[in-house]
């Protein structure tokens, strides 16, 4: 039995919404053939799946990154608006884009969820120029040929694109247009210079990543332009090779899940920028995406080894609650870290390794789905302190073979800005074991109830014909000091004490 000791008064911190955020690319059927989807009979009159808009509301995408991602280092805005849309060859996944989802569409996707758009630029094989027309098209009133574009196109306001991002991996050997530390610098400082000088009130971030080399030459040259510093992060990398973590496996990864954090955290503070620029982990997943022979040097030659491989992210019982359960551990540690990180992007949204699965007849919620609508819709936003008596520890062996011991249960104490009550997140990583909790606090009489997912099994999924994943709720005594609530194994709950 786990004693948890819970300080109201105490408050850590609040977080941003912006940690709920998620990323959507020009990948698979992300777009085509999934959000944008116009000879669909569930589409709307703009070509958006209804289903999907409605799925998105219910978690209240809070922002949404578009349009890369890899996808975006060898994509051109300006082949994607008004009349005339001019297909292209993406280099990065090596497919026909049609570009007739473009800026417009994506702004439109945004208003339809009520979600900020976040568009990340071309840092590969564009310019810094590009990525300032794009803001002058997206931002100015009416000043210059780009605005008037916008407007010649049907969006007679701006659309008030606040969140841009400089690129996306550029460090990275796999990525269209990679550049060196030195190289970075300098491109993002001209690049940040001329965005601000289109509209200064945009909030501009970088790619960077945990290395001191990369983000020293990166701050030094452009920290004074930034408000964002761009992290991204996968732990059961499977480009290649599908061979996806077991159950056990993948809640060893939740061991220092927020390594990334502090180690960035340490870097700004070192650098006395940790009270300018915020930590946006703004592409992030359990498991990488299947794309085998695509980043690689030696490229597939036919298509059913390099482009067919990718519809394996489409087999629904790989998203358990493994899955689940690593979700709801990197949101904890987010919201643990809401001091520095202020966004966070779920990579993506839709198909691929994403919370909704769609296909020709409907959509399938996925296990992370119902995470985030537990953490959005029933989790305060206020973190406040809380301890606990010793954790019982769990072993577990990681993907390479070893054991390693870990907490069985983390847990994140809540409450809200704008109403009076108390929220536990309670994750029971432990795949076949109750856990018992005792929750002190001061005050009774509340009304405890527990919301919660946990499947019949570790491995349990839901897929078009099934739905064995879903949030259950359940109506506990009145609260009093001491008192004893029992959580489910492999198991998220929101314990709210309203």
């Amino acid at each position: 039995m786990v004693q948890i000791t819970i300080n109201e008064s105490r408050i850590l911190g609040t977080r941003d919404k912006m940690i709920y955020g998620h990323f959507i690319e020009h990948f698979h059927r992300q777009i085509y053939d999934g959000i944008y989807d116009p000879n669909s009979p569930l589409s709307d009159q703009d070509g958006f799946r209804t289903d999907i808009i409605e799925a998105m509301r219910k978690i209240q995408v809070p922002i949404l990154r578009w349009p890369g991602g890899c996808f975006v280092s060898s994509y051109h805005w300006k082949d994607a608006v008004g009349e005339d849309r001019k297909p292209f060859f993406d280099k990065a996944w090596r497919v026909e884009d049609p570009n007739t989802f473009g800026t417009d569409e994506f702004i439109k996707l945004c208003e339809k969820i009520g979600s900020e758009p976040y568009i990340c630029t071309n840092a590969g094989t564009g310019t810094a120029e590009e990525m300032s027309d794009w803001v002058e098209y997206c931002n100015l009133e009416n000043e210059g040929q780009y605005a008037k574009w916008r407007i010649k196109n049907g969006h007679q306001e701006p659309f008030n694109v606040k969140y841009w991002s400089i690129g996306n991996e550029n460090y990275g050997s796999w990525e269209i247009g990679a550049k060196s530390a030195e190289e970075w610098g300098r491109l993002v400082l001209e690049s940040a210079k001329m965005m601000k000088h289109v509209d200064p009130q945009v909030e501009l971030s970088a790619a960077a990543l945990p290395d001191v080399d990369w983000n020293l030459n990166l701050l030094k040259h452009c920290g004074e332009f930034l408000d964002w510093i761009s992290i991204h992060e996968y732990w059961d990398m499977v480009p290649e090779v599908n061979d996806l973590a077991d159950y056990e496996a993948s809640i060893a990864f939740t061991q220092n899940i927020d390594h990334a954090v502090t180690e960035v955290r340490g870097l700004l503070q070192a650098m006395k920028l940790d009270k300018k620029i915020k930590i946006a982990f703004d592409e992030w997943n359990l498991r990488s995406w299947h794309h085998p022979n695509v980043h690689t040097i030696k490229q597939g030659i036919d298509k059913k080894d390099y482009i067919d491989p990718r519809d394996k992210n489409d087999d629904n019982s790989q998203y358990t609650m493994a899955d689940a359960v690593f979700t709801a551990s990197f949101l904890n540690a987010m919201n643990r870290n809401c001091d520095i990180v202020g966004m966070a992007n779920f990579a993506p949204i839709l198909n691929t390794r994403g919370c909704i699965y769609s296909h020709d007849e409907g959509i399938v919620l996925r296990s992370t789905y119902h995470v985030f609508d537990l953490y959005v819709n029933y989790l305060g936003d206020t973190i406040i302190d809380s301890w606990s008596s010793e954790v019982p520890s769990m072993t577990v062996q990681n993907k390479s073979g070893k054991e390693l011991e870990l907490e069985s249960l983390d847990i994140l104490a809540t409450k809200w800005s704008d109403q009076n009550g108390v929220a536990l997140a309670v994750v029971n990583k432990d795949p076949d074991n109750n856990q018992t909790i005792t929750v002190s606090m001061v005050g009774n009489g509340n009304k405890v109830t527990l919301y919660g997912i946990n499947g019949e099994s570790k491995n349990s999924f839901n897929d078009v014909d099934q739905n064995e994943v879903v949030i259950y709720k359940e109506a506990l005594d009145d609260f009093e000091n001491n008192m004893e609530i029992e959580v489910k194994p492999h198991s998220v709950n929101i314990i709210q004490m309203l």
